[in-house]
C-alpha cells in the first residue's frame, strides 16, 4: 500500500477509534487493522475492516428515521432527537449521504479510499 495512503487511513482510523460515537465493532475492526498493517494478515483484516465500516456507517435517511422514531427519542431525548433530525435533513439537502458524526465522517473518508486500497 502506498505510504501516503497508509498514513491517511491510519490517521482516519485513529479518529474513528477516538470518536465517542464509534461502535464497538468499528473500534475493534480499526484496532485489528492497525495491528495487522505490514503483516501477513493485512489483506484479510483490510477486507474485514471495510465490511465493518460499510455495515456501521449510518445512511442519512436511516438517521432521520431513527431520530424521528420512538427509539430515537428514547435514545437521545425529545429535544436532541428533534435537533438531530433537523440537522440531518439540512445536511441531506446539501448532498450528504451519511451521518456526519465524528465516527461516520471518519468511516466515510476511509470508505472513499476503498478502491485505492483493495486494488
Amino acid at each position: 500500500m502506498d505510504k501516503k495512503l497508509l498514513e491517511y487511513i491510519s490517521e482516519k482510523s485513529q479518529e474513528l477509534i477516538n470518536s465517542s460515537t464509534c461502535s464497538n465493532g468499528a473500534k475493534s475492526a480499526a484496532e485489528s487493522w492497525l495491528k495487522a498493517v505490514g503483516t501477513e494478515n493485512e489483506a484479510s483484516e483490510t477486507k474485514n475492516y471495510f465490511a465493518e465500516l460499510e455495515s456501521d456507517i449510518m445512511p442519512i435517511d436511516s438517521l432521520i428515521n431513527f431520530a424521528e422514531s420512538d427509539n430515537g427519542v428514547n435514545c437521545f431525548g425529545a429535544d436532541a432527537a428533534k435537533s438531530i433530525a433537523k440537522h440531518a435533513r439540512e445536511i441531506k439537502s446539501s448532498g450528504a449521504k451519511y451521518c456526519d458524526c465524528p465516527a461516520c465522517a471518519a468511516a466515510e473518508a476511509i470508505l472513499k479510499k476503498k478502491n485505492d486500497i483493495l486494488k
